[in-house]
């Protein structure tokens, strides 16, 4: 019988010493990195370009997308003003380390400061397949409903900040805030959470300041610490 489990972990293995290499050569660069990840429909695009524009002329970004197909989601961060670059994953439910690594020799990195890689659609996958940046960022929508923590633990485990958008449609939606938040505290106690509205913009402040000052700390230091 094929022996599965040594299969899955030496491909995980291999994956995480390319992630170590995307992360030296992010640094190198004086790049700082995040990768946002959510399930479909949830906002990370709507996200990405609300703050692109608002960082417009503070920060120079660029934006890596990944996709099953099409370039729609990068062309709505290249119209916002970053500089964007499409990686479709052929049929993979996730971006991994060799994917990015790829991408980033395409991708002038001495002309960014903040490198936004925007994961595929799925919050099951991506909590898998480090990539080599320094912060995990989990996009969740009001409209998923309140659940999500419990049923997609490993993902909410592994992140440094939980967006809860769409919160405009709290008043239209069976969403108990209470129970949603008790579900990350347990699985990932004190990581920041940041509810906004990307159609309305409230929250969004809160948001663009941790981001901007995440830059700012990490690229004024003598090298930085990933995934703390």
């Amino acid at each position: 019988m094929p022996q599965k489990i040594p299969i899955v972990e030496s491909i995980l293995s291999a994956n995480d010493r390319l992630a170590e290499e995307n992360r030296a050569r992010i640094e190198a660069a004086g790049v700082f990195a995040i990768n946002i990840m959510a399930s479909p429909g949830a906002g990370k695009t709507s996200l990405i370009e609300q703050t692109v524009l608002a960082l417009h002329g503070k920060l120079r970004i660029g934006m890596i997308n990944g996709d099953i197909a099409t370039s729609l989601d990068a062309d709505r961060a290249a119209a916002a003003g970053a500089t964007a670059l499409q990686v479709n994953t052929g049929g993979e439910c996730h971006l991994d380390a060799v994917m990015l690594r790829d991408a980033l020799a395409r991708l002038d990195l001495g002309a960014i400061d903040l490198l936004i890689v925007e994961n595929v659609g799925n919050l099951v996958c991506p909590a898998g397949f480090a990539l080599g940046t320094h912060r995990n960022v989990l996009v969740a929508s009001i409209p998923e409903g309140d659940d999500k923590p419990y049923k997609y633990p490993g993902m909410y485990r592994g992140v440094q900040a939980v967006v809860i958008n769409k919160i405009d449609l709290l008043p239209y939606a069976d969403f108990r805030m209470d129970i949603f938040k008790k579900g990350i505290e347990a699985l990932n106690p004190g990581v920041v959470q940041f509810p906004l509205s990307c159609r309305s913009g409230e929250g969004l402040e809160a948001w663009l300041d941790w981001l901007a000052g995440q830059v700012n700390t990490a690229t004024s230091k003598d090298g930085m610490e990933v995934n703390k």
